[in-house]
């Protein structure tokens, strides 16, 4: 029942990585979702939120206005630790409880959590293993251009706003390359699975 850690940069082919071991057999506990869902309309997250850093940042809908928010926090490292100080505690709870119940339906399985803040909050956690996707900043700046549609410039300001790629390799038991095909990387993933199995 082994308990992985899947974490990379934007745009370095994490879901690429996440998908394959889902066709493998891996439960995929998604830390984005999570926290999608621990903001969710009316949850006491949301609420908070909106208590710290006014209540426009909920919409008309009841849903919290991202773009919002995310202005508000993007540069500041102080109001982006009051609002991870918000949002983690949650996180972390709701991620246990889905990794518990992904064990309790079946004691042998591989759960992935995809996380990619990983090295921020979660890093001393007691994974059996930390796998990194990586790929070097200038393709993975262009492929935000070319699939997500950003400037050159916002996401080179993406890139710098994240843990340096060195820090991220310097926890990883094992790091995909993601820089070539999707084949490559589908390859090494492949073997990453055969590695987990063997256990």
């Amino acid at each position: 029942m082994p308990l992985i850690a899947l974490t990379g940069g934007i745009a370095s082919g994490k879901s690429t990585i996440a998908a394959r071991l889902a066709e493998h057999g891996a439960v995929i506990v998604d830390a984005d979702q999570i926290v999608r869902d621990v903001q969710g309309p009316g949850s006491p997250v949301l609420a908070a939120i909106a208590a710290e850093f006014g209540e426009d940042v909920i919409r008309t809908d009841g849903a919290l206005d991202r773009a919002v928010l995310g202005a508000r926090v993007f540069g500041d490292q102080d109001r982006l630790q009051a609002l991870n100080a918000l949002v983690h505690p949650a996180v972390r709870e709701e991620s246990e409880r889905r990794f518990a119940a992904a064990f309790q339906a079946d004691s042998d399985a591989v759960v992935v959590y995809d996380v990619p803040l990983l090295v921020e909050a979660r890093v001393d956690d007691p994974w059996d293993l930390i796998v990194v996707a990586d790929a070097p900043a200038d393709l993975r700046a262009q492929r935000m251009v070319a699939l997500r549609g950003m400037t050159e410039e916002d996401a080179r300001a993406r890139l710098a706003s994240q843990v340096p790629d060195d820090v991220r390799r310097s926890i990883a038991d094992v790091v995909i390359d993601t820089s070539g095909t999707i084949e490559h990387t589908i390859a090494q993933t492949d073997a990453l699975w055969e590695r987990v199995r063997a256990r």
